[in-house]
């Protein structure tokens, strides 16, 4: 055989499958650093729910004021959620999260030393309006920094916080009601100035979204963030260049500065892209950003989050105590199950791992309005409808949280394109605020009308809405590029006739060119 066309003899790895790539740890740690911002409003709702009964008795407030205190900060974080989409397009994502984490710090030491209900109040408004910044900056930054192999697992950290703040919350619950009255419910409250603390601090080490430099013309910054948050080189560079057409940067523009026009950098003529002249894939994706907000919520998760003690009561739990510990066990099971979310998200997909998770909602929902309903009608008590109730509580938010809780935030954060992200994501926590602001405020009013077990009928029943709204207008997004994802909107029901069309006419073309 002639020698120079002999074959390089081949070692025993040429024949390897190739080797799936590592999880790209910066990308990791940056995930982390910012998903931590969620704490803030997973602490403040789940300590809140035990911080009541002790509020209610130092300060003696009515159902109503209660309903008020606890439910007031959705609607006041709808002012840092309207504010962060601009403050996040003009001073970055990092420094937003920075003054997040300080906001709160503020609300929560002005809540820990509240005298009275006015103050309290005005206490809630600050926390509020960091906890608005917090919810809308989190999803957005870790979706910008996750390579596309690990998106859906990175960006479902800020639901694994919120539950990991709950959790906190429950168990500061548990371990402050000990003290004296007076003392008790304000440190449980004060005590939320740690996590911001040490959010300001770590944040500092994140480097800025390499879509927002890009927005801003910075390409070599992008380029060098973009090198470490990778899998590879190559995708590096792939991820540049989908940025850029983004953008509106010519590909083969490789200058560290350059100018980007304002209707590209987010901004100007954003709000009338998104609602006076939108796309018919634009449309759809607002429509499916703002319906799995507001299906999320509606479903009723923060009434039992937060009203958790008194559901037990209702349930047949007496003592302060054994309700405390029946709700710190909600807080476990929820963040249990969230852990379990983060590693199916990539794996199973975003769309089957949501209606799995909503069916196996309605079904709780409804088993336990049923048997709190049985319980209502009882003069005895019933220990197996009692064991149901608190079984079926426990069912909801581990069902909630394997699926609804974190795909939510991960669907909303990846669906917008580039120049409309920052805004889109802010509505989409707007609609998730109010209506959990609703829920948390009218939930015992609700109870008192049509009894605890008739209200979670109709909790049960618009989860059923939201699991047909899931299966006709969320198309699977796994594994696409943020880049890429507007192609997936925009072919379903009226809008799928125009796009079909020009399909089959491009199809055509095709055949007849071959």
């Amino acid at each position: 055989m002639d020698e120079g066309k002999a074959e390089p003899q081949k070692s025993i790895q040429d024949f390897d499958p190739q080797k799936s790539p590592k999880r790209n740890k910066f990308a990791f740690a940056c995930a982390i650093l910012a998903s931590m911002t969620s704490i803030l409003l997973g602490y403040d709702v789940g300590v809140m729910s035990g911080a009541v009964i002790y509020i209610k008795r130092d300060l003696k407030l009515t159902d109503v004021q209660i309903e008020i205190v606890v439910g007031i900060i959705n609607l006041y974080s709808l002012i840092g959620s309207c504010l962060a989409g601009r403050t996040s397009d003009w001073i970055g994502r990092r420094y937003t999260i920075v003054l997040a984490g300080c906001i709160f710090f503020t609300g929560a030491i002005l809540m820990g030393f509240s005298p009275n209900y006015p103050f309290l109040m005005f206490a809630r408004f600050v926390a509020g309006v960091g906890i608005g910044y917090a919810l809308m900056i989190a999803p957005v930054y870790t979706a910008e920094v996750s390579p596309p192999s690990c998106r859906g697992f990175l960006t479902s950290f800020p639901e694994v916080f919120v539950n990991g703040g709950i959790l906190l919350g429950y168990i500061s619950n548990y371990g402050f009601s000990k003290l004296p009255l007076k003392l008790g419910w304000r440190m449980m409250l004060g005590v939320g100035a740690v996590p911001s603390v040490i959010l300001a601090v770590g944040v500092l080490a994140m480097p800025e979204s390499p879509r927002w430099l890009v927005m801003r013309g910075r390409l070599g910054e992008a380029t060098k963030v973009l090198n470490k948050i990778s899998d590879s080189p190559q995708e590096a560079q792939l991820r540049l260049a989908d940025i850029k057409a983004a953008a509106g940067i010519p590909e083969n523009c490789d200058d560290d500065v350059v100018e980007v026009s304002n209707q590209h950098r987010g901004g100007d003529g954003v709000w009338k892209e998104l609602l006076l002249y939108p796309t018919p894939a634009v449309r759809h994706i607002l429509i499916a950003a703002l319906g799995i907000h507001f299906f999320q919520q509606a479903s009723g998760i923060d009434a039992v989050v937060l009203y958790s003690p008194e559901i037990f009561k209702k349930a047949g739990l007496e003592s302060d105590g054994e309700q405390l510990l029946a709700t710190v066990a909600v807080g476990f099971a929820k963040t249990v199950f969230i852990l379990v979310a983060t590693f199916l998200l990539d794996r199973v997909g975003r769309r089957p791992l949501l209606l799995t998770s909503v069916g196996g909602m309605v079904l709780s929902l409804l088993t336990l309005g049923v048997s709190l309903t049985v319980i209502d009608h009882s003069r005895a008590g019933l220990k197996w409808a009692i064991g149901l109730s608190i079984g079926t509580v426990l069912s909801y938010v581990s069902t909630f949280s394997v699926g609804a809780g974190p795909i939510t935030w991960v669907y909303s954060s990846e669906i917008f394109p580039l120049r409309l992200r920052a805004q889109g994501a802010a509505m989409g926590v707007v609609v998730n605020r109010v209506t959990s602001g609703v829920i948390s405020m009218t939930f015992l009013s609700l109870s008192d009308k049509i009894t605890i077990g008739g209200a979670f009928l109709i909790f049960g029943g618009v989860a059923m809405c939201g699991w047909i709204f899931f299966f006709t207008m969320l198309p699977e997004t796994q594994g696409k590029t943020l880049e890429e994802m507007e192609g997936s909107f925009g072919k379903f029901a009226a809008w799928s006739q125009s796009k079909g069309k020009k399909d089959i006419d491009n199809n055509a073309e095709i055949q007849l060119v071959h």
